[in-house]
């Protein structure tokens, strides 16, 4: 533990919101050692059972872990913004910024035109007693989702996927339990697993989606879920393969214990074919939002399953938030019946490919290895990030470090193509080139 940081109070609450502090403000570093329970107690005048109860508080909130007789520790990932943040360096005044992760703004749907004619449909306004999933809804996302082959046995809506993969692994799973995820991988994710006390445990990530020599690994290491990304995987752009989905269908066949949780994020924008997971497992469910091809402000998401998992989803929203909005249902509704936005949608993804095969390929002809299968990001191997993400920025590119995606992968850079132009491409590329093989330092004649 750091010698500058002194931990105080008197209830478990008052010495676990200070070890919070401390972690926060940066004086608790990740891997820090907390003191003893008997030592804690003594120095603060309380009984070992108020230390011990707040440390179990931080664990259950997974800012700290306990690792037998190397003590409680604080997570190398805590669940708190300013180490996040702290990953990520600022864009400079006059950058252009390709760290964000979000899609393009000019390619997305219009929202006005259908607002404003729903605002003429809307009668008596609905009470807690309709408020549920429409059906008309529901029939579209069977229908859309029965054409990329994913069983529609039960279904639901949350309130965007992260919400629903959180639902799912809270019905499930309980804290200090293993999820198996891609690595790297989703940077939310993993401090949403962090943030419910639950380990992760990495499975390496190609281009065709997670190994199964990674998942067969993870599988012995104890997993209870495993979260695979469909398409446009984040940060690498993986996309799984028919093949590959084979292989991992034959490996958790009959799995009755193993959560198998599917996220089909890009949906529309992923210009290759869906090949689901869905139903291998017993317990399994599979998620769609509608974020990235209609805009990141309409949180909602599918969400599809076995009867049993799908029901614990929808018992813990009722004691919770209660509902997705049907007025946000209803705009959903419009939007995928709309001729109009599908082929907007249509023409963003094709957008995304030029721009992310054109710069994979620039970067290919300056020999560098990179990869972006389908989605918005590019990732880049690179020998030191530090070094890679400083040089880009002075070259006038923010790009996002790899360590907010890794656990244990090589490093890299993601750089995010929804805002560069094909013009753009070129410059960029030469930019990572020099970023990543820098001239060498010293003297010149």
């Amino acid at each position: 533990m750091a010698e500058r940081y002194q931990i105080s109070g008197s209830s478990s609450a008052a010495i676990s919101a200070s070890v919070e502090t401390g972690i926060r403000a940066g004086d608790l570093a990740p891997g820090d050692a907390l003191p003893a329970v008997r030592a804690l107690a003594v120095e603060l005048g309380v009984s070992p059972a108020t230390v011990a109860k707040a440390y179990q508080e931080l664990r259950q909130r997974g800012l700290v872990v306990t690792a037998g007789r190397h003590g409680t520790r604080v997570r190398p990932r805590p669940p708190v913004a300013s180490r996040r943040s702290a990953l990520m360096p600022p864009p400079l005044p006059g950058t252009r910024n390709l760290s964000a992760g979000e899609p393009d703004s000019r390619l997305l749907p219009p929202l006005g035109p259908h607002l404003a004619a729903l605002a003429t449909e809307f009668g008596t306004p609905g009470g807690y007693a309709a408020a549920a999933v429409l059906p008309e809804l529901a029939a579209a996302a069977r229908d859309r989702l029965a054409a990329d082959g994913v069983p529609v046995d039960e279904i639901t809506v949350t309130g965007g996927a992260l919400d629903g993969i959180e639902r799912l692994l809270a019905a499930h799973l309980r804290p200090g339990d293993a999820v198996a995820v891609e690595d790297p991988g989703w940077a939310n994710l993993l401090d949403l697993l962090a943030a419910l006390g639950l380990r992760a445990i990495g499975v390496p990530v190609d281009d065709e989606g997670p190994t199964a020599p990674g998942v067969r690994a993870a599988l012995a290491a104890g997993a209870r879920a495993l979260i695979v990304t469909s398409r446009a995987q984040n940060p690498t752009g993986a996309a799984v393969s028919a093949d590959r989905a084979a292989e991992l269908r034959t490996l958790l066949a009959g799995r009755a214990d193993l959560l198998l949780i599917e996220d089909d994020h890009a949906a529309e924008l992923a210009r290759v074919p869906l090949h689901p997971l869905a139903g291998a497992t017993p317990a399994w469910a599979f998620v769609r939002s509608v974020s990235k091809p209609y805009g990141p402000d309409l949180r909602l998401a599918v969400l599809v399953g076995d009867e049993a998992t799908v029901a614990r989803v929808a018992g813990r929203a009722r004691v919770g938030a209660g509902w997705v909005s049907t007025v946000l249902q209803r705009l959903v509704l419009a939007l995928w019946c709309d001729p109009a936005t599908a082929d907007l949608v249509r023409r963003a993804a094709e957008s995304y490919e030029r721009r992310r095969d054109g710069l994979v390929d620039a970067l290919a002809a300056r020999g560098l290895a990179a990869h972006g299968r389908t989605g918005i990001n590019v990732w880049v191997p690179v020998p030191d990030e530090t070094v890679a993400v400083t040089a880009l920025r002075d070259a006038g590119w923010s790009v996002a470090p790899g360590a907010l995606n890794r656990i244990a992968a090589a490093p890299g850079v993601r750089i995010t193509v929804s805002r560069l132009d094909e013009a753009d491409l070129g410059p960029l590329a030469d930019a990572v080139a020099r970023a990543v093989r820098p001239a060498p330092a010293g003297f010149t004649t």
